[in-house]
This record gives C-alpha cells, sequence and structure tokens, in this order.
C-alpha cells in the first residue's frame, strides 16, 4: 500500500514538473543533465550499442556521485574480465559522478548514462530501454519507485559496498514503513562491515538478504612501492607544482573547521622543518577561494590548482573532482578529513592503499570499522584535538623508522582485506545462474 501511495505521488510529481520543464530547460546550467535524467537520449545511447543475443547478461550499475564511482571501479573492471560478452551499462546521479565514470570506466562500460529522476513513467522508461538482467547500486542513492519497478519487472537487485551511517540509520528507523519494503525489495545486500550489516538486520531486513563482503576499495589496483617511490613520488610532485624532494602533507575531504586548525598545525609545523608542503582537498570545491582566504590570515600563500597550474608554492587547494586518490602517493602523511568536526569522516582506504601513514580526528562513526582496524595494526593514528594532531604529524615526519613502519602496516592491512570483488563476482554468478554461463 505505501509503495503504491509512493508511486501515484512520483506521477503527480512528474505531471506537476511537465509545466515547468520549458523554463528549467531554457537555464543550460539544468537543461543537459535534466533532459538526460527524464529519459532523452537513453534510446539513442542504446541503439548505438551491439547487438547482444538474449543468453549474454545486461548488467546495470548505479552510483550517486564521485565517491561511489570510484568505490565502483574495481567490480566494474573485475565484472568486465569474468563477463567479456556482457552489455555493461554504468549510470551516475551526479555531472560530476558520470564525468569520473567516464574517465575511469571507459575501458569496462559500454555506456555511462545519466540516473533516472525518480517519476512516474521515467523509471519505468529507462527499464524498459536498458532491460537490465542485473542491477547493481553502489552503496546509496536509494528511491522507492526506482526500485519497486525493477523488483516488478523481475530484475534481480543487488547492493553492493553497502553502509548505514548513524544519522541514516535514524532516518531509516523513522521512515522504516517506507524503507523496510524499498531494502526487502533487494535480491542481495552485500554489505561493508558487520555493523553495517547488523543495522540492515535491524531495520527488520530477513537475514537470508545480508551478506558482509567488504568494501570494494580494498582491491582497487596500487602501484607497486618502489615504483612509487621513484616515479610516482617526485615526478608527481613537480607536476602539482611543489618540490619533488620536500616532504608532502596531504588533507583529504576537508570539512569547515577543519582547515583553520590544518594551517594552525602546518604553521607551527615549519617554524622548525620549513621545508613542509601542503595539499589540501576539501569537500566541497566550491570552497577554495573561502580557504585561500583562511590561509592569509596565516601569511600563507595558497594557490588554487584551477588557477595556478603553472605556479609553484608549498600550498595547493586542489579544487577539481577526481583527482585526490590519485595524489596520495606523493604524501608522506595523508588526514582524512570530516574527523576533527563531526561529520562521520571519511573513507581511509584510498591512502592505505597508497602505503602512507595514516592520520584522523575522533569523528569517524561512518567508517568506525575501517579506521579501528588501521590504528589496531599501527598504519593510522587517531587523534583527539589540534595539539595532538600536530604532536603525531611531528612524530611521524621526524622519525623515520615509525613514518615506515606505519607506511607498512597500512598497505598489510590493505593487502589483509583484498578478495572483495571474488567474493561479489561469486555472488552475482549464484544470482545470475544459469544466464551468466553463457555470457
Amino acid at each position: 500500500m505505501i509503495s503504491l501511495l509512493y508511486t501515484l505521488l512520483t506521477f503527480v510529481g512528474a505531471m506537476v514538473l511537465l509545466p515547468f520543464l520549458p523554463f528549467i530547460v531554457c537555464r543550460r546550467k539544468y537543461r543537459d543533465r535534466l533532459l538526460q535524467r527524464l529519459g532523452f537520449g537513453l534510446a539513442g545511447q542504446m541503439a548505438v550499442l551491439p547487438v547482444k543475443p538474449s543468453s549474454v547478461p545486461i548488467f546495470w550499475i548505479h552510483a550517486l556521485s564521485v565517491g561511489e564511482v570510484t568505490s565502483a571501479l574495481p567490480l566494474v573492471r573485475d565484472l568486465r574480465a569474468s563477463f567479456p560478452k556482457a552489455r555493461i551499462v554504468f549510470s551516475a546521479t551526479t555531472t560530476a559522478g558520470a564525468q569520473v565514470a567516464r574517465h575511469l570506466l571507459a575501458p569496462y562500460a559500454d555506456a555511462v548514462v545519466a540516473g533516472p529522476l525518480d517519476l512516474g513513467p521515467v523509471v519505468p522508461w529507462f527499464i524498459k530501454t536498458i532491460r537490465p538482467d542485473l542491477f547493481i547500486l553502489v552503496e546509496t542513492d536509494f528511491w522507492p519507485h526506482w526500485l519497486n519497478c525493477l523488483a516488478r519487472r523481475g530484475v534481480p537487485m543487488l547492493l553492493v559496498n553497502g553502509r548505514i551511517s548513524q544519522k541514516s540509520f535514524v532516518l531509516y528507523q523513522h521512515f522504516v514503513f517506507l524503507c523496510r519494503p524499498m531494502f526487502r525489495a533487494f535480491t542481495l545486500l552485500s554489505m561493508q562491515t558487520t555493523a553495517d550489516a547488523k543495522k540492515m538486520a535491524a531495520l527488520g531486513i530477513e537475514d537470508d538478504k545480508i551478506v558482509t563482503l567488504g568494501n570494494l576499495k580494498f582491491d582497487t589496483s596500487q602501484t607497486d612501492a618502489s615504483q612509487r617511490a621513484e616515479i610516482v613520488k617526485r615526478q608527481g610532485k613537480e607536476a602539482y607544482g611543489f618540490d619533488g624532494d620536500a616532504p608532502l602533507w596531504i588533507c583529504g575531504s576537508t570539512h569547515r573547521g577543519e582547515e583553520q586548525v590544518l594551517f594552525q598545525a602546518f604553521d607551527q609545523f615549519r617554524q622548525a622543518r620549513p621545508t613542509l608542503q601542503l595539499l589540501i582537498a576539501p569537500r566541497n570545491i566550491e570552497r577554495a577561494d573561502e580557504i585561500v582566504a583562511l590561509g592569509s590570515q596565516y601569511n600563507l600563500d595558497c594557490r588554487k590548482w584551477t588557477e595556478d597550474k603553472h605556479r609553484q608554492g608549498p600550498i595547493l587547494i586542489l579544487d577539481t573532482i577526481g583527482e585526490l586518490a590519485g595524489c596520495y602517493p606523493m604524501a608522506e602523511a595523508v588526514f582524512i578529513g570530516g574527523s576533527l568536526v563531526p561529520q562521520g569522516g571519511h573513507n581511509p582506504i584510498e591512502p592505505a592503499i597508497a602505503g602512507v601513514p595514516v592520520l584522523f580526528g575522533p569523528y569517524m562513526e561512518d567508517f568506525a570499522e575501517i579506521a579501528a582496524e588501521l590504528v589496531e595494526c599501527g598504519g593510522a593514528c587517531q587523534v583527539r584535538s589540534a595539539a595532538s594532531l600536530l604532536d603525531a604529524l611531528r612524530q611521524l615526519l621526524n622519525d623515520p623508522v615509525l613514518h615506515r613502519s606505519m607506511a607498512a602496516a597500512a598497505l598489510d592491512c590493505v593487502q589483509a582485506n583484498r578478495g572483495v570483488v571474488r567474493r561479489h563476482l561469486e555472488a552475482i554468478t549464484v544470482i545470475l545462474a544459469p544466464k551468466s554461463n553463457d555470457g
């Protein structure tokens, strides 16, 4: 009954939107993306793809934005290797996510399309046009009408890299009448950690629908350590306008309230070791000018990557999407943003994959198990304040033995957790059988 009511509301929403559509499409900022999310041009994208026999599976993989797209990369890559004849259609909700998907997934996906708006006739049109044999949702972006339409058409659905933050868990509990049927529609819910799996079970989802297969980012390919040290580290720093021989501290996915602490720590550290360099990548790149202005209050000359690519200097604000993970191998130390302020933290796996010691603050609730594992193995250090952050940075960069041991421990932690994609492929094969055997 609830699902039917929501579906009716999506049709009403579509009717309400229709009269405003001409005004919206007049604005170039919204026109192309909105039309794509309404399904315009989708049939043309599918029509130019090679015809597939009915025995070959069609995968529809969806990701919300940049973070989810990068999480999906190892799965899409190995899915192509395991099902070479299959059709892989990848959709992303945000413009930035679609741009990164086209860049990262071009060798593996047959098409990258916009994710549909969860409106009455829009979702059925996407399903009819793509004709998926399996729908794979990466981490999040749950839409009741979309999932209900897939279920009604008998399309198996798999959630991969599933995680539930405490904030989302509370929200799901308040709207469990809507969320429980939505999650139950999935054939399988693959969660990152046991804590995520327990939250899903607490929402009333059957145990046989929930598995813990790990975080796909553990299987992101990495550069050989010696190659990283000799090639990526020096050349990478110089490509970004840094001194190739000087240490670099990268602070990734930072939030408002953290940059001030980071600038203070950087300024104090440089009083004893003036060669230290700093790269700050804000979670919201629109804050770049704000961060540059904040740095000037500490007499720090910050350059923005989008404007100063030919200028050198010790402080860079990375105001682009999709480049941060590629920068981590250049660093001597990495700080994970969203953890000094109560934002739940961000994923520490990417710097660990690069074999770089990791620092983060007390607010890592969204990645609690992974953070705890990195701390326990010695690959990361959790700080509680601005003062303890500076102390940890000093110890790490002034003690080569400690630095090497933390870097090795971070990489060992990643190695110990590998095999996530293989476990997902095994689950996919079971869901698809016997169709997948012909792919």
